[in-house]
């Protein structure tokens, strides 16, 4: 089965080809083209009218490149997979609007697939080995999410933020040290040259009293942090001096956080391995400290490579691909799509 993937669900136009049986067995990546708004950059964080606006110009151009890149027409593809959300509206209206158009005019199955699951089934594309039962980690700019994986389509919800994103925060404290949009890579950067003693940051949610069982556990928390990056930057004498030192204390305080909450779900569960998705993914100060964490337990980490851990059309293909029994009911876009199987305990 040849599935076309389409996701526009904020601000990178993407479509992509995925070839495997129906269910999701042996899937092959085809082809892939990702489209990447700069314009956000401009107002430090993503405009969605000027979103939906870069996805109605794109999307046509970007779909028909990932067909052609897989030597196929949209006549030759079995089913169109789309990202129906969650999302920003807007955006996913112009994607889902675009699927719905093409697979009608190709006489072309179609199904929706929510964007979180598909960051789950991204990193299997690259790694035979990413497959249930894990641990996942949804780490974003918009979702930060500890899932019990025990087989595809079934998900309990381990952690979750309490408030903002690990990838939103990423943002924020970028904007704050005037390194600009999107902030995790240019933090990491920064962060490469700082000193780890200069500054320490607290440590949200994490304190030796909790417990299996409390409700903060597992769960996370960026505001906090935040806050103390606010008080330190309007303390420092030279901002301009201390912004490696300041990147770097808040990326250890990430880090430290993110790996223990994924540490401690790894031995309340009892999986073998933690399947890591979303742009936050690509923080390799991040995956080297999980890889090391969880080798020390007898666990793997399994991370995708960058241009699957952004949101992309390949894993709205690999999970189409899985959902492609649901194909010919209704899709519509859906700001606040639940995650399909979730059971939230």
């Amino acid at each position: 089965m040849r599935v076309l993937g389409i996701e526009t669900s904020c601000d990178e136009t993407s479509a992509a080809v995925v070839t495997g049986e129906p269910g999701g067995a042996n899937a092959r990546l085809d082809s892939c083209v990702i489209l990447s708004q700069d314009v956000h950059a401009v107002y430090r964080g993503i405009v969605p009218e000027l979103a939906s606006r870069a996805h109605l110009v794109a999307v046509g151009p970007v779909a028909d490149r990932a067909l052609s890149d897989a030597g196929l027409a949209a006549g030759d593809t079995d089913l169109v997979a789309v990202t129906a959300g969650p999302g920003l509206v807007g955006a996913l209206l112009v994607g889902v609007s675009y699927a719905k158009g093409l697979a009608l005019a190709a006489g072309k199955p179609l199904v929706g697939v929510h964007h979180l699951e598909g960051h789950l089934f991204g990193t299997a594309l690259e790694d035979p080995a990413a497959v249930p039962p894990f641990v996942g980690l949804i780490v974003s700019g918009g979702h930060t999410l500890l899932l019990d994986v025990s087989a595809w389509g079934r998900y309990r919800l381990l952690g979750e933020t309490r408030d903002d994103a690990v990838g939103e925060a990423f943002d924020k404290v970028g904007a704050l040290l005037g390194l600009g949009f999107p902030g995790g890579p240019a933090i990491e950067r920064e962060a490469a040259h700082g000193d780890p003693t200069r500054y320490r940051f607290p440590r949200p949610m994490l304190h030796g009293g909790q417990r299996p069982g409390d409700r903060d556990y597992l769960d996370l928390s960026m505001s906090g942090l935040k806050t103390a990056v606010v008080l330190a930057v309007r303390g420092a004498p030279d901002l301009e001096t201390e912004r490696p030192h300041l990147a770097r204390a808040f990326q250890d305080a990430v880090i430290e956080v993110v790996t223990a909450k994924v540490v401690r779900a790894v031995e309340l569960t009892g999986r073998p391995r933690v399947v890591l998705g979303g742009g936050v993914a690509c923080n390799k100060a991040l995956t080297s400290a999980l890889a090391a964490a969880l080798a020390r337990r007898g666990a793997s980490l399994h991370a995708p490579s960058p241009r699957i851990s952004t949101d992309n059309a390949a894993m709205i293909a690999r999970a189409g691909l899985f959902r492609a029994g649901e194909a010919g009911g209704s899709v519509d876009a859906d700001a606040r799509m639940p995650f399909p199987g979730l059971e939230r305990t």
